[in-house]
């Protein structure tokens, strides 16, 4: 992940989102992530150019109000539009440096 706002960034997804993390050397982060899933859609289902080799991270939960409200409570603006996908439920998380990290409580039955 890269980021205008590298430190602040690597400081929001220890201290407020809570993933585990180590130094790898001089405060480099290397930052734990919960299990995940991964799903490979059709290229035909992209636009080319930019979006061609596009990957998205989301993060699932299973309550999506209930850490919608946990992070609030860190004090992290989630004012952005929940959206039912039919096989979630959908927001994202807005970073510092100005990314939004995908999080989604899933109608799917999961890996995990």
């Amino acid at each position: 992940m890269y980021s205008a706002r590298a430190d602040e960034d690597r400081a929001f997804l220890r201290d407020t989102l809570g993933l585990s993390a180590v130094d790898a050397g001089g405060g480099w982060l290397v930052l734990a992530l919960p299990p995940a899933e991964l799903s490979v859609h059709p290229a035909e289902a992209v636009p080319r150019g930019d979006l061609a080799d596009l990957v998205e991270l989301y993060l699932l939960c299973d309550d999506l109000d209930a850490t919608i409200a946990e992070l609030r409570d860190k004090g992290v603006d989630m004012s952005g539009e929940i959206t039912d996908e039919g096989w979630g439920l959908v927001t994202s998380i807005p970073m510092p440096g100005g990314a939004r990290l995908g999080l989604y409580q899933p109608r799917h039955p999961t890996a995990h």
